[in-house]
């Protein structure tokens, strides 16, 4: 049987914040959170996988607003797991960092979108920058003065907006003490968003003949000064192969950074998705296509212990093909009719597909 290593958990999927970039612009879903017996099913049908290392507190809700997460991660720990949250921290109170604390959470990961107030609250309205930042030092300086290390981390979203704050992010990374700062795209849940992208999507071979459709560019280790960054920045701007100190950029297409790392995906309800992206339905935009993602999910753990689910023979079968990727490259082509949804695709494979999927192709990355 496959290894699990990370479980991403969706305390729930309710937000304090309406975010202009968020998903819940393109779905309407039930809200709801977690129920105890549901979590504490989870934790004990992980005695079924010794080498599960890391509890993901995240899905696409807040995960602060459930009222027993520090129980949760306290219950993680008696169990030997690494914790993590991502969240936007407005609800992270003198009170609840305390309670984080002594839970034992082991990563806390604040999402900003900007480092002034006025871009970070054009995108995120009715929160404030400067009150997440005292949050998240707070924090830092209790876990300090306790001796109890929490590895504090930022995600920033960029887009044509806020791309020119990303030089100033350090600033704020360095006040919180920020370990690393996780940068990805945006992915348009609205029409309009498209305008926002800052990446370009299309085919970068000639995947008849096989042959590169431009040679393989390998970079050595270079200082980007003014001098550089222009014409480095004309090769980073065509659809040439890159590599860098020996690592092929185009590496991570066609890799799905959830199935090959051994994870698996548990919304609010108790449902189990293979990733992330397929813990809801919502519709998007890829390439000025409009794309309806429908949830994928192979069983609940209200009904069925975790190990059956896992073992599930479509489960299975849905993790081998992800390995090795076969799937046509919808992406790339621009797709036909099929790719309008990810219900099948011209290869004959069947709910779920993948070859529409951005983070396979490293265009959007999770914590």
């Amino acid at each position: 049987m496959d290894e699990l290593n990370k479980i991403y958990i969706e305390p729930t999927n309710r937000c304090n914040l309406n975010c202009l970039i968020c998903i819940r612009n393109s779905w309407n879903e039930t809200y709801g959170e977690m129920a105890w017996p549901v979590y504490r099913k989870l934790i004990n049908d992980l005695k079924d996988f010794p080498e599960a290392k890391t509890i993901a507190f995240a899905g696409l809700g807040e995960p602060l607003l459930h009222p027993k997460l520090p129980e949760m991660i306290s219950l993680a720990h008696e169990r030997g797991l690494r914790t993590e949250i991502t969240s936007n921290a407005l609800l992270l109170t003198p009170a609840m960092a305390r309670q984080l604390i002594d839970a034992g959470l082991n990563q806390f990961t604040v999402s900003i979108d900007g480092a002034s107030e006025d871009v970070y609250e054009n995108i995120r309205p009715g929160s404030s920058l400067e009150q997440i930042v005292k949050n998240v030092t707070y924090l830092r300086r209790l876990t300090e003065a306790d001796a109890k290390p929490i590895r504090i981390g930022v995600v920033f979203v960029a887009m044509r907006r806020n791309i020119q704050e990303l030089p100033y992010l350090k600033k704020i990374a360095r006040r919180i003490k920020a370990s690393f700062i996780l940068l990805t795209n945006i992915l348009p849940y609205t029409a309009e968003l498209q305008d926002e992208i800052l990446y370009r999507l299309g085919p970068r071979t000639n995947r008849i003949s096989g042959v590169p459709s431009s040679p393989l560019w390998i970079l050595p280790d270079m200082d980007f000064t003014e001098e550089t960054m222009k014409p480095l920045a004309s090769i980073f701007r065509s659809p040439s192969s890159l590599a860098f100190l020996d690592f092929p950029l185009n590496r991570r297409n066609n890799y799905c950074p959830f199935i090959s790392a051994g994870s698996v995906s548990i919304g609010w309800h108790g449902g189990v998705s293979p990733c992330l992206p397929l813990l809801h339905s919502y519709t998007c935009f890829i390439r000025n296509r409009e794309k309806r993602f429908l949830r994928c999910e192979f069983g609940n753990l209200a009904e069925r212990r975790l190990k059956e689910i896992w073992a599930e023979p479509g489960f299975s079968s849905l993790r081998e093909r992800v390995r090795a990727f076969d799937f046509p490259p919808c992406t790339d082509c621009g797709g036909c009719e099929l790719a309008e949804t990810n219900e099948e695709d011209c290869f004959g494979n069947k709910f779920p597909v993948c070859g529409d999927c951005l983070w396979a192709r490293g265009v959007l990355r999770c914590p």
